[in-house]
């Protein structure tokens, strides 16, 4: 935005105007790191789109109060956006008001689509799990508006971090070259995994052993199911595996049979050859040991229609014998009888697990063409990118929500880790990030929640087993965003529900080459060669 030329017309404008820069300045110099680079806390004043002043660093951000209204996930932890402390706090911080409509995750999906298709856009889409090829669709067509001049000009510290990881703008970065949306940014490896964890309180009942191959985890699975592995005399109140959905239950085990989840989609990446292995041998015996752990009961038989909310329910009462979840805070009240193993050895002998890019969450943040604050916008989104701003987005408020321990190191007050409703829950009423999916920078600093010290050895156990390379889903031009498009969703709808009709036994085994037949004519080959174009282009 240029800034904004100052006109005399009379004394008293004059002086009205010298005393609203004073006023701001003295604003911006009280509060640390001020929404600029670290350390940056001078305030420019530029004219706003529509004569607001807007200042270029330091706070606040306008110096007249302004709206915007943002559309934004919730998920089954967090509270209404509009009573989030964070965002109360932050309010007084930058004199923008955000009118939240947040919407909970089931029925998320379809409210955003509906948005699109009918034009009614908000300001920004926040929390929003946009897509690659909607970034390219919405972009293209101007709903969605560049952001890399913004981020240059207005936003330091989301350029400081791409300046020291350039992958992830190239992951990006459309091929136009425009950047539509934002995603979060994970400086932290165990808050790129899914962990495996087993009640260990249930393994020392029964006296067994943590498993380490599939034919080991069955017998542990059928000791939970029929031995009262909790004790309480009642052989019928545990869940031997659950997991929180399809998907979930897929990414947590593909891995143990070779099988990696690479540029967003099932497919592995081998010496720089791409294999969509949806219809390999190893995926039918996986999803033969999918079967005969739901054919035995010993896998959670809503895995297909429950919500994420009960999930996580069943994970906070500890009625669980087995799960995958990236860190402890839903189970908190039960975390001393969980523990974190390493991924099993499947039946074909593979052992690995799967891990997602440093660039998570495509599309956490994006602005639409109905803003007239873009400016604005950026830089009360850029913030959360510093080191301040980060805690201060994860954590609250000091001496209310948390405090620093001795080692400069933040952490939650013990009315919030003590919380009866668990630790994600407390903290998911005064800040959106529990359950994933929020634009934010987490760090080593700033992730004392999801990195206690039973995920840090979570992680250890995992660590060994992730893929030395994690390619990122790629952001194809609108042409080939659209053949994606229509490529998956027949396959992808067919694929997802062949497989859990083999797994629950609806259609057996010796109708696998009828459905390798209808996936390959589905042009699951052209599939292929699209992804194997976007990896050469992107490991030239």
């Amino acid at each position: 935005m240029k800034k904004g030329v100052q006109t005399l017309c009379t004394a008293l404008v004059i002086l009205l105007l010298v005393s609203s820069m004073l006023a701001a300045c003295g604003k911006g110099s009280g509060t640390d790191n001020a929404g600029g680079a670290e350390g940056e806390t001078n305030a420019t004043e530029g004219g706003g789109t529509d004569g607001t002043v807007f200042n270029e660093t330091g706070f606040p951000i306008v110096n007249e109060p302004i709206t915007l209204h943002f559309f934004a996930q919730r998920s089954p932890t967090n509270g209404p956006y509009n009573d989030m402390l964070v965002f109360r706090e932050y309010e007084k911080m930058t004199n923008i008001h955000i009118e939240w409509e947040d919407v909970p995750s089931e029925g998320f999906t379809e409210r955003k689509n509906l948005l699109f298709a009918s034009n009614e856009l908000p300001d920004a889409f926040y929390k929003s799990g946009i897509t690659p090829l909607e970034a390219v669709k919405y972009g293209s067509s101007g709903m969605l508006i560049p952001l890399e001049d913004l981020i240059d000009k207005y936003a330091p510290n989301i350029k400081r971090i791409f300046e020291q990881y350039p992958e992830i703008e190239a992951t990006i970065t459309a091929p136009d070259g425009h950047i539509y949306a934002l995603p979060s940014i994970i400086d932290l490896e165990a808050a790129r995994t899914n962990k495996f964890w087993v009640n260990k309180k249930w393994l020392d009942n029964l006296g067994l052993e943590v498993p380490e191959t599939a034919d080991e985890l069955i017998e542990v699975l059928r000791a939970f199911k029929e031995k009262d592995a909790n004790g309480n005399g009642d052989p019928n109140d545990e869940i031997p595996l659950s997991e929180w959905d399809w998907g979930g239950l897929l990414n947590a085990f593909s891995g143990s049979w070779g099988l990696l989840q690479q540029m967003g989609y099932n497919l592995n990446v081998v010496d720089g050859k791409v294999d969509i292995w949806m219809t390999d041998d190893r995926y039918k015996e996986l999803l033969m040991f999918f079967n005969q752990l739901y054919t035995e009961g010993l896998l959670d038989n809503t895995i297909f229609t429950q919500k994420s909310s009960e999930f996580v329910a069943k994970m906070g009462a500890g009625t669980l014998g087995m799960f995958h979840n990236q860190a402890s805070d839903p189970f908190a009240a039960h975390k001393d009888d969980y523990m974190g193993i390493a991924p099993i050895k499947g039946t074909m002998g593979d052992r690995m697990t799967n891990a997602g890019p440093i660039a998570r969450d495509f599309g956490a943040f994006a602005i639409t063409s109905n803003n007239k604050y873009p400016e604005a916008t950026i830089r009360w989104l850029d913030y959360f990118f510093s080191e301040e701003g980060s805690i201060f987005f994860r954590y609250g408020i000091e001496g209310e929500t948390f405090y620093y321990k001795e080692d400069g190191y933040p952490e939650y007050t013990d009315e919030i880790l003590n919380d009866e409703r668990g630790l994600g829950v407390a903290i998911g009423q005064f800040t959106p990030w529990p359950g994933g999916g929020s634009p934010q920078y987490v760090t080593l600093k700033n992730a004392s929640a999801i990195n206690p010290p039973e995920v840090q050895a979570a992680q250890e156990a995992l660590s060994p087993y992730m893929p030395e390379v994690i390619y990122g889903t790629p952001v194809f031009d609108e042409a080939t965003a659209k053949e994606v498009d229509t490529l998956r969703q027949d396959i992808d709808t067919y694929f997802n529900e062949s497989s859990a009709k083999f797994i629950t036994g609806a259609i057996g085994f010796d109708q696998w080459d009828e459905y390798v037949s209808t996936l390959e004519s589905m042009n699951l080959g052209r599939l292929e060669e699209i992804y194997q174009e976007a990896l050469d282009s992107a490991t030239k």
